[in-house]
């Protein structure tokens, strides 16, 4: 059965794969590794024209690794869970004094960045390794194939499908789970291995695997000081480590859990993966901290990631409207 499942899959893949930039007949490491970072929380759609953007300006590990690591921040704004810049930065640099990505599984869990998933997916894309690739996608289609919802069964079972082709193998599955094998509404219709698939003759495919109970997400509060001045605003870069670190910013204290109850002149409701953000965003008369002026009209400029981008907007809005 498994060889089965493995063949058929091969063949709907080569059939209907994806075109994707990051894909290529003979696959590159520097784009196999770029768009698995980017794509960690993020959708295919919104990273694809981000991805062909970074890639045109840095073409290279090389030429990353030689990167500021402000020019860096500044064209990932917008995508995320900054962090994965920080690393992205850290680990280029080790792969470019070491002459390359090394090709096991082990050596690449070793970089900056790099966790169990995203190695396994660079040795079996980048360098034809046989490893296991499970991500959500991956996990979900092996968990209906066999209706199992625990999760070391679910590894189990994929490292069992697994052929030698397994860089192929891997995209197909993602593919599958993405476009038919969907977390709600499946197409099973359309799917080569419906008939294999047992959650499908139990008539509860949405069932698999099993849904977690969701945790409440804390909240947090936080200020943020607008000072503007010949038709620029005062921006600062963040300090390095914690929450978007090394981003543009607009200029407060640190998120507290206790909120702030004076008059704002705007409040932006911001989700992270952990909490919840309410940013009050104030008048200030005088420039905080260390920073520069950044023209208004060239905001877009400034790479502000997504909650200081909103921040401002909700400042602008009311001029914006009365201008329409």
């Amino acid at each position: 059965m498994f060889a089965t499942v493995a063949e058929q899959l091969l063949e709907h893949y080569r059939l209907h794969a994806r075109a994707l930039p990051w894909r290529q007949a003979w696959p590159d490491p520097y784009r196999v590794w770029l768009s698995e970072i980017m794509l960690q929380q993020t959708t295919v759609a919104a990273v694809i024209p981000r991805f062909e953007r970074f890639v045109a300006r840095w073409p290279s590990v090389e030429a990353l690794a030689a990167a500021e690591d402000a020019e860096v921040m500044q064209e990932w704004a917008g995508l995320g869970y900054y962090a994965r810049a920080r690393n992205l930065i850290a680990c280029a640099r080790q792969v470019a004094a070491r002459g390359g990505f090394p090709d096991s599984e082990e050596a690449l869990r070793r970089l900056p960045g790099i966790g169990a998933y995203t190695a396994a997916a660079i040795a079996a894309i980048a360098f034809g390794r046989r490893t296991t690739v499970v991500d959500t996608n991956v996990e979900r289609v092996v968990a209906r194939l066999h209706a199992l919802s625990e999760k070391t069964a679910i590894r189990e079972a994929a490292e069992a499908l697994t052929p030698e082709r397994a860089g192929d193998f891997a995209q197909a599955m993602m593919d599958l789970g993405a476009t038919i094998c969907r977390p709600k509404e499946p197409q099973c219709g359309r799917c080569p291995l419906s008939g294999h698939c047992r959650a499908r003759a139990l008539g509860t495919p949405d069932a698999f695997p099993a849904r977690r109970a969701k945790k409440p997400r804390p909240r947090r509060f936080g200020t943020a000081w607008w000072t503007e001045r010949n038709g620029a605003v005062w921006l600062v870069r963040r300090r390095a480590e914690g929450m978007l670190g090394g981003m543009a910013a607009l200029p407060g204290p640190d998120w507290t859990d206790a909120p702030s109850h004076g008059p704002a002149a705007a409040r932006v409701h911001h989700v992270f993966t952990h909490f919840a953000l309410e940013l009050a965003v104030c008048i200030a008369p005088e420039p905080q901290g260390e920073g520069w002026w950044q023209p208004i009209d060239r905001l877009d400029e400034a790479g502000l990631p997504t909650l200081y981008r909103r921040a401002a907007e909700a400042m602008l809005a009311p001029r914006t409207a009365l201008a329409a």
